[in-house]
């Protein structure tokens, strides 16, 4: 069977970004060709023993409460699960000051979905034919952000500021000389810390971002995926920002629920109230039953401590070992330079001016074993040419550190080989 597929049907049915590249490295992995691969390319969270228990622990609460029927045998609220919405009001006025009340939050399944609403919501074609675009402040940026849209043309990104760091460190910034957020932005996407480079964007270049949107009120989505209070995969200090058009999402996916498809949206009611209309349409309501556990592990204050205990400590001792072995492993004469670990599950590297693609690199690296994720799917919505999306990958911290020392010394010997056989032939 061929059904004709509408304009909206051809767009929707074909993958985008990393997930297309995720079906070349899942046959990979599946036919192993003699290889025992180190894969250095998962998003998935590692399942640390005290995170799920904390779930279990949750999960146990919940099947002995007399709510159990409530929550699993009954529709619930498109706006969601109103205990769970009560804990995020309480936690987030207590932690940070704020005078939220249940009007300001929204439960989505995950946050992806949260931005596919939004994004087709404030961005595209208006009542009038006029574009209203979806800026993303700079690239690279989560490639998700590359399917949310309908309307492909609506998705505009721009090149950062690039600051050197160092000898081998580097690290992104909003070339705000550049930066275009005015009558014709529909909304401002970004994630705090950045999947994939680890970047944590200043509190004064949010500040602006959001400060340059709100004469026009534009609201601006900042995507704290990773961010605390959970799961505060922050290496470095940062305060999640709030204000009249900021809308502060979540997701519960990093914080050991992947699983369950929990995102959150905190922002000003009107903007909520609209998600809401376009998540009733769409798929009702999130789960309750993931809902209701984390109901149990925020408000207890757990989530948020297992976070800070557990699962940000995991993270960052993996990017040190990633650094240490990087400079270790890579020649002197690869022009070499490590995103600064600022947070997040991934550390990116840029090799300046690499001879070959970023996607001939990665193949090069599963001949030795090692799967990593090209660069260049992290520019979605980049109109303009630019070599340095080709230069980059992306490497996951999920590996054991054992994994990460010898992927490092076989991407480091790649390197090498690559920058003298470009010598050789340029000489």
């Amino acid at each position: 069977m061929d059904p004709a597929l509408t304009h909206f049907g051809e767009q929707m049915s074909h993958l985008t970004g990393v997930r297309a590249i995720m079906k070349d490295i899942i046959e990979t992995l599946q036919a192993g060709h003699g290889h025992e691969f180190i894969n250095l390319s998962a998003g998935n969270p590692v399942i640390l023993p005290e995170v799920e228990q904390l779930w279990r622990d949750c999960t146990a609460d919940l099947l002995a409460s007399s709510e159990y029927g409530e929550v699993v045998c009954r529709y619930g609220s498109s706006q969601g699960y109103q205990p769970l919405i009560d804990a995020i009001v309480e936690d987030f006025n207590q932690r940070y000051g704020l005078s939220l009340t249940s009007r300001n939050v929204l439960i989505t399944p995950g946050s992806q979905s949260l931005y596919f609403f939004a994004a087709n919501a404030f961005g595209g074609y208006t009542e009038a034919g006029e574009l209203k675009h979806i800026v993303l402040p700079h690239c690279p940026d989560y490639t998700g952000y590359g399917g949310v849209s309908l309307i492909p043309e609506a998705l505009i990104a721009h090149r950062p500021a690039i600051d050197l760091i160092g000898e081998h460190r580097f690290k992104y910034r909003p070339d705000f000389n550049h930066l275009e957020i005015g009558p014709q932005t529909g909304m401002v996407l970004f994630s705090r810390p950045c999947n994939p480079t680890g970047n944590v964007m200043t509190d004064a270049e949010v500040q602006r971002i959001a400060a340059l949107a709100d004469p026009y009120d534009i609201p601006v989505f900042i995507d704290s995926a990773y961010g605390p209070p959970f799961p505060a995969l922050n290496f470095t200090e940062m305060t999640p920002l709030f204000g009249r058009n900021i809308v502060h999402c979540l997701s519960l996916s990093k914080a050991g629920l992947p699983g369950e498809r929990i995102g959150i949206a905190i922002g000003h009611e009107r903007v909520i109230q609209v998600l809401e209309g376009f998540q009733t349409n769409s798929c009702i309501h999130s789960s309750r039953y993931g809902q209701a556990i984390a109901a149990r592990a925020i408000a207890s204050g757990a989530l948020a401590e297992i976070a800070l205990k557990v699962i940000r400590p995991h993270y960052q001792q993996k990017f040190a070992v990633l650094e240490a072995s990087l400079d270790e492993a890579m020649p002197r004469h690869v022009p070499w330079f490590l995103h600064k670990g600022e947070g997040a599950i991934f550390a990116w590297l840029w090799l300046e001016d690499l001879p070959i693609t970023d996607w001939q690199f990665y193949q090069e690296l599963k001949q030795l074993g090692v799967i990593v994720v090209p660069g260049s799917p992290f520019f979605p919505g980049l109109q303009e040419p630019w070599s340095h999306r080709h230069q980059c990958l992306r490497i996951s911290l999920t590996a054991s550190e054992a994994d990460l020392v010898t992927g490092m010394r076989r991407l480091a010997k790649v390197a090498e080989q690559t920058y003298q056989q470009a010598s050789l032939i340029a000489g």
